[in-house]
This record gives structure tokens, C-alpha cells and sequence, in this order.
């Protein structure tokens, strides 16, 4: 099997009620970590290019990624898979070899059995968040860059702080009065 055959995004195959076999995803979480209100920065893996990412792979880099957490940070992280594999993915089986011609049904019956998962990511979409406090950052930029070797395609590393400056009530009667 080539990996060239899952890498154009096609007309999602996600109807379970038509789709008899169809796996399961073998994501285990989607979130990973405690749930703080006090986190002070985000920091998103964002994919650069169209492509598809197997559910597999998207549990690799959540187990990668969260592991490399887990070492660093302790509890002081909040990890999300943005993706969700909702295309199901399908293979017509050919037996190449000595006495396989009668196992060969050829283009008959060519539209393929369930074998999988993915997600279809567009470019600019996040596929992993971290949420951390400020001396987490670089740990979960690494965690994320791990992550992303495990993933097809490239992707970029963004961090967004999340708590707004508050401004002084100095400065809100300044502005009121001006106007």
C-alpha cells in the first residue's frame, strides 16, 4: 500500500448508515492534562498544507506530545487534538504473486473495503493546542515540534498569550473624557 493514494483531500466518506465495517477512530482523548483558568499562553501546531492525517498518527503525537508534557510540566499543561477523523478510508485489495489469479477481482468490485480513519486538514487549521503558563513555554513548543514528526506535512508552531493586560482606570477616564 502507497501513502500516495490517501494524500489528495477528496469528497469525505463519512455516512455510517451506508458504510458497513467502518472502524472505529483509535484516538483515546482528545483532551490530556488539568483544566486551569489561570493558563497565560496558547500554543497551536497549525498545518501549512491541505492533507490528511490517519487517526493513528493523531494519537502518536497526542502520546508523544504528552508525555514530553508529563516530564516537564507535571499537571501545569492542558493539551487538545482540534482534528476529529471523520473520513473513513478504503482499499481494494490485489494479491500480486504466483497462483493469486484467481483471488483477483480486478476493477469488478473496485470500490474498496473500510482500513482506516482521517482527518481532513486544510491549510491554517489547528490540529494541536497546548494551553501553559509562562515558564512552560518552551516545553510545550519542543512537546510540539515532537509532535509534529509524527504527523504528514508540515506545520508551523504559533503562541497566543491568553490573559489581556489590564488597563487602569486612569486610562478609561482619560479616554471618557476626550470623547
Amino acid at each position: 500500500m502507497h501513502a500516495k493514494n490517501y494524500r489528495k483531500i477528496e469528497r469525505p466518506y463519512t455516512r455510517q448508515e451506508f458504510i458497513h465495517g467502518a472502524p472505529q477512530p483509535r484516538l483515546a482523548k482528545y483532551d490530556y492534562g488539568t483544566w486551569r483558568d489561570s493558563y497565560e499562553y496558547e500554543l497551536s501546531l497549525i498545518a501549512e498544507t491541505d492533507c490528511q492525517i490517519r487517526d493513528i498518527a493523531l494519537e502518536s503525537a497526542r502520546v508523544t506530545a504528552g508525555k514530553m508534557l508529563t516530564e516537564k510540566l507535571g499537571e501545569n499543561f492542558y493539551l487538545t487534538i482540534k482534528v476529529h477523523p471523520h473520513h473513513v478510508l478504503r482499499e481494494n485489495k490485489m494479491i500480486f504473486g504466483a497462483h493469486a489469479d484467481r483471488l483477483q477481482e480486478g476493477m469488478s468490485r473496485a470500490f474498496g473495503r473500510p482500513i482506516g480513519r482521517a482527518a481532513q486538514v486544510e491549510a491554517g487549521t489547528k490540529v494541536i493546542t497546548v494551553m501553559v503558563l509562562r515558564d512552560g513555554i518552551e516545553a510545550a513548543r519542543e512537546a510540539l515540534k515532537t509532535a509534529a514528526k509524527k504527523l504528514p506535512k508540515g506545520y508551523r508552531i504559533e503562541v497566543m498569550p491568553l490573559k489581556k493586560e489590564l488597563i487602569s482606570s486612569s486610562e478609561v477616564a482619560g479616554n471618557s473624557s476626550a470623547a
